[in-house]
Formats: C-alpha cells, sequence, structure tokens
C-alpha cells in the first residue's frame, strides 16, 4: 500500500507539478526580458540626458528656443552639425533597439516618449534641413521612419 501511495504521489506532482514548473519559467523569463527592456531604456534616456548637457553647454546655438534668423558663424555651425549628428546616432539607437512592429504596452509607452523627442526636434527647420546630410549611411529603416516624421522626401 505505501508503495502505491508513493506512485500516487509522483503522478501527482508530475501531472501538477511540471506545468506549474513550466509555467514558473515562462513567467520568469517574460519577468527578465520586461527587466531588459527597461534597462535598455533606461541607458539611452541616460544617452538624451547626457545629450541635453551638451546642448545646454553651447547656448549660443540657441537650441532649445524659437528659431529666428540668426547668423551662425562657421564655427557655431560645425557644433551644431556635430551636435545634429550626436541627436541623430541616439535617435537611431533608439529606434534600432525599442522600435518593432508589434509593441507591448509597455513597449509602445517606451517608444513613444522617444517619438516625441524626433517630433520635438523635426520640428526646427535648422534641423529638417540638416536631415538629408546627417541620415546618410544609416539605417533604411530608420531613415525612411525619420523622414516620415520629419515629412520630407
Amino acid at each position: 500500500m505505501g508503495l502505491e501511495i508513493w506512485e500516487y504521489l509522483s503522478y501527482v506532482v508530475t501531472a501538477i507539478g511540471l506545468p506549474l514548473a513550466i509555467l514558473v519559467f515562462i513567467y520568469e523569463q517574460r519577468k527578465e526580458r520586461d527587466n531588459e527592456e527597461e534597462e535598455v531604456y533606461q541607458l539611452l534616456s541616460d544617452n538624451y540626458q547626457d545629450f541635453l548637457k551638451v546642448a545646454l553647454d553651447n547656448p549660443d546655438l540657441r537650441l532649445f528656443s524659437e528659431e529666428g534668423t540668426q547668423k551662425f558663424t562657421e564655427e557655431q555651425k560645425e557644433r551644431l552639425t556635430i551636435i545634429f549628428s550626436i541627436l541623430i546616432s541616439l535617435f537611431e539607437r533608439a529606434y534600432l533597439l525599442l522600435h518593432t512592429d508589434k509593441m507591448s504596452p509597455n513597449q509602445k509607452r517606451r517608444w513613444l516618449s522617444w517619438e516625441d523627442y524626433m517630433c520635438e526636434w523635426c520640428q526646427r527647420a535648422d534641423f529638417r534641413a540638416a536631415l538629408p546630410k546627417l541620415l546618410l549611411g544609416e539605417d533604411p529603416e530608420f531613415v525612411k521612419y525619420i523622414r516620415q516624421i520629419a515629412r520630407i522626401k
């Protein structure tokens, strides 16, 4: 009788324990993936904060004010091009790491914050004017995406 009970219990453990273990494994994998995605998003956000510090260190370029018909010196134009290049590189990295055709609600939330940054910068005429040169050699899907946002061909 004792052997039958142990055999019965082993069947119960197999029938219940194995599916439960699989569910726990799947849950943990999904949780780990979410944590990795959040970490990537946080690193990108930190990079954008670093970019903003660079922009703040160049107040003469008026990157955070309404655009005027300001004339830049050659040195200012070069700094502006470098800053825009940094920004495009950051946008492309965000696109490659965060954008997919099918996104979970969390992925969509993270991506939309980057899309907001892109839309904000693409509203600037000087940024849009620089895009054709800045996009040379960039990922084709990213180029197509940012051109749609900027509404340029």
